[in-house]
């Protein structure tokens, strides 16, 4: 059996993104799935806007499955491009920053997604929630 991710861990990956969007001024929607997909922690800060809480969500679900960071993906689903049309399967991927891998003795066990600033802001959130699981 693997690593897994605890709620306890979750909850760590989660007020680390909280406090980090806190230290930027950036009210956010904080996702944290396990290595199925399956949703463990949710943080919506005050002011948040409600669409960024799906798409936090689903950004967590896309870093799990394609085992990547979001960020990633963007050159790959432009038009004409290897991966173009991805968004579209599973249920509905995204391809743009704020998903970020979670890593535990360097398997992947779950993943974090943030929403509801700009792309870099997402990116910034995500990278700060992702590093508290490995410190």
């Amino acid at each position: 059996m693997g690593a897994s991710l605890t709620y306890d861990s979750a909850r760590r990956v989660l007020d680390a993104g909280i406090a980090c969007a806190q230290e930027i001024g950036q009210p956010m929607n904080i996702a944290v799935v396990d290595d199925g997909g399956h949703l463990l922690a949710f943080g919506r800060m005050d002011g948040a806007i409600k669409a960024s809480i799906d798409i936090s969500t689903r950004k967590a679900v896309t870093s799990i499955l394609m085992a990547l960071p979001t960020e990633a993906l963007t050159p790959l689903v432009q038009p004409g491009a290897e991966l173009y049309g991805l968004e579209q399967t599973a249920g509905g991927l995204v391809a743009f920053g704020g998903g970020v891998p979670l890593y535990r003795d360097g398997e992947i066990v779950g993943a974090v997604g943030v929403s509801a600033g700009s792309v870099e802001q997402d990116v910034a959130v995500a990278k700060a929630a992702a590093a508290a699981l490995e410190g």
